[in-house]
């Protein structure tokens, strides 16, 4: 005789989809976050990039990999992301104190003035257009999540508008995607994704790069993003750390640069 099939839990349904609300939500909200539409100003850096190309240290398409997976290694990885991952921490946790500290290091570790300028001014942009276009009413997720995410992000926020703290970039991208439902990892992802098509956008506009080569680039990378978030995602603070002295000196040359598109 076969069994009887279970009863309908209403319960379980309306569980499950409130998971797949809640997962397309930080699906829809990294897409947001990792788009060149989002408008913060990242369009307008090309961190060094732009000082290699007009000292001719890159002369093709292998070049520009290679230079944006070194920055991946040595500056995204164990810099960025380990800002970005402990400040989403911090956000998880509710604790104001330890995402300040995490982004008094980051300013502390980077060195071109340049550098840092772009990703303060990108992180101030970021927080003032989620507070002009967000409402605690559009996330999803659970009520507890969504007001102890809101809650340190309004506090975050305070804090950069009382030049409490510098709001580097990664750290303010961290908040938001904590908030908004990302995990450590996918936010990392998103990020370092930015960040690339960022670089290789810029290459382009200056006119020495087509779409095709870029989007080549741009799959061939796909593993150095994954592999360096993977490395860094559980570093601690004091582990941020940025090596990358031939890109800081283009950055340092590029702020006194006779002709400059970019402002980094």
């Amino acid at each position: 005789m076969d069994p009887e099939p279970p009863e309908p839990n209403a319960d379980s349904d309306r569980t499950l989809d409130s998971d797949r609300i809640s997962d397309a939500s930080a699906f829809l909200s990294a897409l947001r976050l990792s788009d060149s539409f989002l408008p913060v100003g990242g369009y307008t850096a090309s961190y060094g990039l732009e000082q290699y190309i007009n000292e001719d240290r890159i002369e093709d398409g292998d070049d520009l990999r290679e230079l944006i997976a070194a920055y991946l290694r040595r500056v995204v990885g164990p810099c960025e992301t380990v800002a970005l991952a402990n400040a989403h921490a911090a956000s998880a946790a509710g604790d104001l104190e330890a995402l300040l500290a995490v982004d008094e290091r980051l300013h502390a570790v980077t060195m071109p003035r340049e550098f840092r300028e772009s990703s303060t001014k990108a992180g101030a942009k970021l927080c003032e257009l989620l507070a002009e276009t967000d409402t605690k009413d559009g996330a999803e997720g659970s009520d507890e999540t969504e007001s102890d995410g809101s809650d340190l992000e309004s506090a975050f926020a305070d804090a950069v508008a009382a030049d409490e703290t510098p709001c580097h970039y990664p750290v303010a991208f961290g908040v938001v995607a904590q908030a908004r439902g990302l995990s450590r990892r996918e936010a990392c992802l998103a990020h370092a994704h930015s960040f690339v098509t960022g670089l290789l956008g810029a290459a382009q506009r200056l006119g020495r790069f087509g779409h095709t080569e870029i989007q080549s680039a741009l799959a061939a990378l796909e593993p150095a993003i994954t592999a360096v978030c993977e490395r860094h995602v559980d570093d601690e603070p004091d582990a941020m750390v940025s090596f990358a002295p031939l890109a800081e000196i283009m950055g340092m040359r590029h702020e006194r640069a006779g002709r400059r598109l970019f402002m980094s």
